[in-house]
């Protein structure tokens, strides 16, 4: 069984309100997903569908840019429990239809929030608080077409839990894109080809990586539009992969002719996971990155003084 990857994009028209309205605008973004193919699950495969979500909030020069990540199961199971209903090869759900219904159910919920007073207006957002002013951009944006991506399907479980393990906590700016920081200034790399923005692109290099040079405040300040509030859960699970629901896993696999208990991986080494997680090889030398460190011996901990 593969898994399929889509990846849903809030428009940049959102961008200031969000900011000022973290938690519960993300929050929005993770429930519309959710239902959506949840939704399309029930009315096109016949069954309940499962996924994993995973918020972004980045783009590759560290500017806002709100999206949510998803992998699902290529497959239903049906409602009575006793079949699997399978997706097609390398087709989930058409784009175009999973669009509209996004922006519906995100545009509903974020009514719903201006007309209870939960949003918060402030800086940029302010005249937004007008509400003649928020219903023009409510217009604007179910006029946008919003952007519902789909990247090539995972070939197996082992392909999404090597995804999960590098991004699920990766961060805005990993540490091995800064290559220098000195005189108020950091430098870093990017790839052109990673950014999502409606403009025109230099297709010609856009797979080479490139640099870009900030004022350490304007560095800084972007870097801190990435900080989620406290408490907020980037990662959630729907349908048959919900907390709720996850003893509906060995039934699918069983259905699937597979072994009902989920597969234990084995264990990785400490340089194994700091190099997935950050890129980071720790048996380099960390001034040359040439040479490799080698363990010679482990010095004795000292026997604790006698204070009597």
């Amino acid at each position: 069984m593969g898994y399929f990857h889509l990846v849903f994009t809030l428009p940049h028209e959102l961008n200031a309100l969000i900011l000022t309205n973290k938690r519960i605008l993300l929050s929005h973004l993770f429930k519309a997903v959710g239902e959506t193919l949840v939704d399309f699950g029930r009315s096109r495969l016949g069954g309940q569908i499962g996924l994993i979500t995973v918020l972004h909030t980045w783009e590759q020069t560290l500017l806002d840019h709100f999206h949510l990540h998803c992998l699902v199961p290529a497959g239903a199971l049906s409602f009575d429990h006793k079949r699997w209903s399978p997706a097609r090869e390398n087709f989930l759900f058409p784009i175009k239809a999973l669009s509209v219904v996004f922006r519906g159910k995100f545009l509903d919920l974020l009514k719903s929030s201006f007309a209870t007073n939960k949003l918060l207006f402030v800086g940029q957002s302010a005249c937004l608080a007008d509400p003649v002013a928020f219903q023009l951009l409510i217009n604007a944006l179910r006029k946008k077409s919003w952007v519902v991506y789909a990247k090539k399907p995972f070939g197996s479980p082992l392909h999404v839990l090597d995804y999960l393990g590098r991004y699920t906590h990766r961060v805005a700016l990993s540490n091995d894109r800064i290559l220098s920081a000195h005189n108020g200034e950091v430098t870093f790399s990017f790839s052109p080809r990673l950014i999502r923005l409606r403009r025109n692109r230099d297709r010609k290099n856009q797979d080479r990586k490139k640099t870009m040079t900030l004022d350490a405040h304007e560095f800084i300040r972007r870097f801190l539009l990435h900080v989620i509030p406290k408490g907020f859960v980037r990662v959630r699970h729907f349908g048959v992969l919900a907390n709720r629901s996850k003893s509906l896993l060995s039934k699918c696999r069983q259905l699937l002719d597979l072994n009902p208990a989920v597969p234990k991986l084995p264990p990785k080494s400490v340089r194994e996971l700091m190099l997935e997680l950050t890129g980071i090889d720790i048996t380099r030398c960390p001034r040359c990155q040439k040479g490799t460190l080698v363990l010679l011996a482990e010095l004795p901990v000292p026997a604790p003084r006698d204070s009597s």
